[in-house]
C-alpha cells in the first residue's frame, strides 16, 4: 500500500492510514509507503531556496515550521510515555537537514546530490511517525529507509531504479521483516545509487518507490491510496457528471496520466507490466468505496474511456524560412535538444510540405524548452535559415483515451464534431498508430466546453449520451485543424 501527501497530512490521516494498514495485516503481509506530509516536500524545497540565496532568516522560519509541524503531530499521535525518544528521532532527522541546508548557505548553491538527500527528509519523518503509530496502537511495524533497498541510476533528480540489484536488496532487508510478522514502513520518492549516494525518483516519486517494491517483492496487488474516489471519466472540476472508472488497463492508465489526469505516472506503472500486478486507486478519505482497479488487459475493449485534459500548456512552433532546409533533420535536432534538457513532450504535430511543425510541453518546462532550442538552432536562426521560434502559451490539451478506440470508423470525426458544436477550434491534432489515444491543442479558454463536449459525446457520463446528428440535419462548423 502506498499512501499518499494527503493521505498522511495530519495526525488524524496518519491514524486512518495505519489503521487500514493494520487492518489488511491481518489477512496477510502488507508493507506500505508513504509520503511526506501534505505541503512538506514544498517546504523544504523553499527552506534551500533560501539556503542558497544567503537568506537566514527565511532559513530559519522554514526549520521552525517544520519542526512545529511534526511536533505537533508526534504529540497527537502518541500516548505521553511514548512522545520523548521518538521526538528525538525528528529532531535527529530535521538537525541533518538544516546541516545539509547550511552547507548550501556556505556554497551559495544547490548541488543536485545534496538537494537529493535532503528534500527526502519529509518521507523519513512520515515515516518513524506512522511506524511508531503502528507499534503503540498493537500492530508490530519498522521504519525502513529505501535508500537502503531502492538501487537507482546516479540521475540526481530523476533517477531510475535498477530492478535486480533492487529485488537482492528487497529480499534482504524487508522479505525478513515480512516473515517476522512485521509492518514495514518504507519512505517513498528516494533511493540510492550502488556506492550509496541517496537519489530522488522525479515525478510521481512515492508511487513509483511502491510500485518497485511491488515488483521486486512479488506482491499479490499494489492499493494506491489517495484523496479521491478512483480514476475518473473526466476531471470533475470541468465535469460534473464524471463517473469513476471500474477498472481500466495499465496503457490506457498510462496514456490519462500523460495527458494531464490524476492518475499514476506512466513510470509508476512499468515495474509492473512485467509481474501483470494489479494495482488499485482508491480514496483514504473513503475507505469503504471500490475505487478503480488497474489491470494488464480487459476482456472487451470499451471504446473511449475517459477524457483527460491540461491547462498548464504551451505550443512551441518550428518553421524552416527556406524549402531547402531539411525539415526532418531540424526536426530531430530539435526533439534530440528538448530530450536533454529533461523535457517530455506532450503532443507532435507536423506538415509535410512546408516542413513546419509544433509540439506542446508543460508551461513550468518551457522557458527551459526554449533555450535548448535556441542553443541547438542556433546558427539556422542567426543567419534567418529558421523563422524565430513560436510561443502560444494560450492553448489547452485534451485526449480521449481508450484501447476500444482502435479500429473505430467515425469516432475521430464525431470528436471533432462534438468539439466544432460548441464553437471551439482546433488548434493541432495527434493520433498514434496504436490508436489509444485521440489528442488535441485548442484554446484556452475553450478547454472546459471541449472536455465537456467531447465526454458527453462520448456518453461517459452519468447523462445519456449526445445524439448523433443524422444526414440531413445542421453540424455546425467544420473545426480549423491549423499545423505549423
Amino acid at each position: 500500500m502506498k499512501f499518499g501527501g494527503t493521505s498522511v497530512g495530519s495526525a488524524e490521516r496518519m491514524r486512518v492510514a495505519a489503521g487500514i494498514a493494520a487492518e489488511e495485516k491481518k489477512k496477510r503481509p502488507v508493507a506500505i509507503v508513504v509520503s511526506a506530509m501534505s505541503k512538506v516536500t514544498d517546504l523544504l524545497l523553499d527552506t534551500m531556496r533560501h539556503a542558497e540565496a544567503g537568506d537566514r532568516a527565511g532559513l530559519e522560519a522554514d526549520l521552525a515550521l517544520l519542526r512545529t509541524r511534526h511536533e505537533e503531530a508526534c504529540r497527537e499521535l502518541l500516548p505521553p510515555a511514548d512522545q520523548g525518544p521518538v521526538l528525538a528521532k525528528l529532531h535527529d532527522v530535521i538537525d541533518e537537514f538544516e546541516r545539509i541546508a547550511s552547507g548550501m548557505a556556505l556554497l551559495g548553491e544547490r548541488p543536485p546530490r545534496s538537494v537529493d538527500e535532503a528534500v527526502a527528509t519529509g518521507e523519513w519523518l512520515s515515516v518513524i511517525l506512522v511506524s511508531e503509530y503502528l507499534r503503540t496502537a498493537g500492530t508490530p511495524s519498522t521504519a525502513v529507509n529505501a535508500r537502503d533497498v531502492v538501487v537507482t541510476d546516479a540521475v540526481f533528480g530523476n533517477a531510475s531504479p535498477l530492478m535486480d540489484p533492487t529485488r537482492v536488496k528487497a529480499e534482504a532487508v524487508i522479505r525478513p521483516l515480512l516473515e517476522k510478522g512485521l509492518l514495514p514502513v518504507v519512505t517513498g520518492f528516494n533511493g540510492a545509487t550502488a556506492d550509496g549516494r541517496p537519489t530522488t525518483l522525479g515525478r510521481g516519486g512515492s508511487d513509483f518507490s511502491a510500485s518497485i517494491l511491488s515488483a521486486a517483492l512479488d506482491a499479490s496487488e499494489l492499493w494506491i491510496w489517495t484523496d479521491v474516489d478512483g480514476i475518473m471519466s473526466a476531471d470533475p472540476r470541468l465535469v460534473p457528471d464524471a463517473v469513476v472508472l471500474e477498472e481500466i488497463t495499465y496503457a490506457e492508465a498510462a496514456e490519462l496520466a500523460y495527458n494531464g489526469a490524476k492518475v499514476l505516472h506512466p513510470r509508476t506503472l512499468a515495474p509492473l507490466v512485467e509481474r501483470k500486478i494489479p494495482v488499485w486507486s482508491k480514496n483514504s478519505f473513503a475507505p469503504e468505496k471500490p475505487g478503480t482497479r488497474i489491470v494488464p488487459r480487459m476482456a472487451v475493449a470499451q471504446g473511449t474511456r475517459a477524457v483527460a485534459s491540461m491547462r498548464n500548456v504551451a505550443l512551441v512552433s518550428l518553421e524552416p524560412a527556406s524549402a531547402e532546409i531539411n525539415g526532418t533533420q531540424v526536426m530531430a535536432r530539435a526533439l534530440d535538444a528538448i530530450a536533454r534538457a529533461d523535457v517530455e513532450v506532450l503532443l507532435v504535430s507536423s506538415s509535410s510540405y512546408r516542413q513546419s511543425f509544433c509540439f506542446l510541453v508543460r508551461e513550468d518546462e518551457l522557458d527551459r524548452s526554449v533555450q535548448a532550442l535556441e542553443s541547438a538552432l542556433a546558427l539556422e536562426l542567426a543567419h534567418g535559415y529558421m523563422q524565430p521560434v513560436e510561443v502560444d502559451r494560450n492553448v489547452g490539451l485534451l485526449a480521449a483515451v481508450g484501447e476500444g478506440m482502435q479500429g473505430k470508423p467515425g469516432l475521430a470525426g464525431r470528436i471533432f464534431t462534438a468539439i466544432s458544436r460548441v464553437q471551439v477550434n482546433i488548434i493541432a491534432i495527434a493520433q498514434g498508430s496504436s490508436e489509444l489515444t485521440i489528442a488535441v491543442v485548442v484554446r484556452r479558454d475553450g478547454l472546459e466546453k471541449a472536455v465537456k463536449a467531447v465526454h458527453a459525446e462520448c456518453g461517459l457520463g452519468s447523462r445519456p449520451p449526445v445524439p448523433v446528428f443524422q444526414f440531413g440535419q445542421p453540424e455546425g462548423r467544420t473545426p480549423g485543424v491549423k499545423r505549423r
